[in-house]
């Protein structure tokens, strides 16, 4: 099965028109399956909720997703910030169609305009399509992508399961994940082997890059997980925690607030969000202090983005690059 994970900030209406509405928490998952050339393949638009008053539910979707798409209702900070947060999360190829609810009207010209400021380069569409165009424009703009075979599952949920034991819950963000693996749990190096795997509600021998999977555990207690923590093969080095780190600092588009030392700061990444301590600043670097291990990938993978919650109204700072231990 191909799947492709969208980051979908719209309406529930559009989504559901698209797609089968599925679980919801902080975040809505709309699936749509069907086979063409004898394959397999799936849309899985991730619509986060809480938007505006929360951002973490925005930026998690952003974590496992590789194309956007934005419903266009009205221009305001919500949009500005949720388009910087693609932008931030190299979401390079998406979607955008207007469509104000009946009795409004949005400046296609506007659009355009805040779309070039966000640095997207999107297609932007002043009408709704038929749901199958939609489709097909989402699918054809998934099917280039970088696959590392590296495993990596960071995990959004868990659970205890009787007679299976521990489940975690998660995106494959790459590699692939088979039935019987001997993996680790990071942070922390928890040893364990995989029982049993889940997609979709079908019991399956291997998961691949994209797949929401169940991973039943053996050896790992309900302690030794959570949010944020992440499946590896055991023995790979592929990921470094970091207790204290020093990056370059790169900007978001429309951010006019100056980091300095002091602040509090939160980083997104892989299903983490990390609090931390802004220590230094010098020649477009910044240190942080983490309050837990931040862990990032070896291989560069995986964009960390920086927020500070109490920067109204735009609370994304930038990204953070050539991470290292400080």
């Amino acid at each position: 099965m191909s799947v492709l994970n969208v980051a979908f900030y719209g309406s529930d209406e559009l989504a559901s028109n698209l797609a089968k509405k599925g679980d919801s928490r902080d975040v809505v998952s709309y699936v749509f399956k069907e086979t063409k050339d004898e394959k397999v393949r799936i849309l899985s638009l991730l619509r986060p909720l809480k938007h505006p008053e929360s951002i973490r539910p925005l930026l998690s979707v952003l974590n496992v997703s590789r194309v956007g798409f934005v419903e266009v209702k009205q221009i305001d900070a919500s949009l500005g910030e949720a388009l910087v947060a693609m932008k931030c999360s190299e979401i390079e190829a998406g979607i955008a169609i207007i469509n104000p609810d009946p009795g409004g009207w949005v400046d296609p010209g506007q659009v355009s305009i805040l779309f070039k400021q966000a640095k997207l380069n999107w297609k932007i569409l002043e009408e709704v399509p038929e749901a199958h165009e939609i489709r097909e424009e989402l699918f054809s703009l998934g099917r280039s992508k970088d696959e590392s075979d590296e495993l990596v599952v960071p995990l959004d949920q868990k659970f205890n399961v009787q007679g299976i034991g521990v489940v975690g819950i998660g995106y494959v963000q790459s590699g692939v994940i088979k039935k019987h693996d001997q993996i680790e749990v990071v942070p922390g190096r928890k040893s364990g082997v995989v029982r049993s795997l889940q997609v979709m509600d079908d019991d399956v021998n291997e998961a691949r890059s994209g797949d929401r999977v169940g991973v039943a555990l053996r050896g790992v207690d309900e302690d030794d997980i959570g949010k944020g923590s992440m499946i590896v093969i055991k023995g790979s080095d592929s990921l470094v925690e970091m207790s204290s780190s020093i990056s370059k600092l790169e900007e978001a588009p429309f951010q006019r607030r100056q980091v300095v030392i002091g602040d509090i700061v939160h980083a997104s990444t892989n299903m983490q969000f990390k609090v931390g301590r802004v220590i230094s600043i010098q020649n477009g670097m910044i240190s942080i202090e983490w309050e837990s291990p931040l862990v990032v990938r070896k291989d560069g993978r995986g964009v960390v983005i920086l927020v500070q919650l109490d920067a109204v109204p735009m609370r994304i700072i930038g990204t953070i690059t050539e991470t290292s231990s400080a």
